[in-house]
């Protein structure tokens, strides 16, 4: 118990006490440093049975696998729409919370994420490209 404590602060504190050799980048969890390691030796032991996709951790596999079962356990409570990732839910709630930070210059569009912002200045440009004068 004092173990999981003393590993849940170090999300506080920051601390890393595990370095790979390789390339010294630090982590809080031994079995994070394990993982890591795979990235040097190429090692992807968990495949998609659907695709052949390999993975270096089991949970990028779970994650992945909804691509193809359509699952989206992350619920908005404000909408009801659904997401394959928590990342994407938190992204979707900051609309219902008017925390929209990127505005598109060209027409009413807006993202809570940048690089979402990005992609779609591209729709205007190929839009451009193929108008009729």
């Amino acid at each position: 118990e004092n173990k999981l404590l003393k590993i849940h602060m170090r999300m506080h504190t920051g601390e890393k006490p595990y370095q790979c050799n390789q390339c010294e980048k630090t982590f809080s969890q031994k079995n994070n440093l394990n993982s890591h390691m795979k990235t040097h030796t190429g090692e992807k032991p968990f495949r998609c049975s659907e695709c052949d996709k390999n993975f270096t951790r089991n949970t990028a596999l779970i994650i992945h696998q909804r691509i193809h079962t359509g699952e989206k356990p992350y619920q908005c409570s404000y909408c009801d729409k659904g997401f394959a990732h928590n990342i994407s839910l938190k992204a979707h709630i900051r609309i219902h919370l008017d925390q929209i930070s990127y505005k598109c210059r060209q027409c009413d569009k807006a993202f809570t994420v940048k690089t979402k912002l990005l992609k779609h200045y591209k729709s205007h440009t190929k839009e451009n490209l193929y108008q009729c004068s």
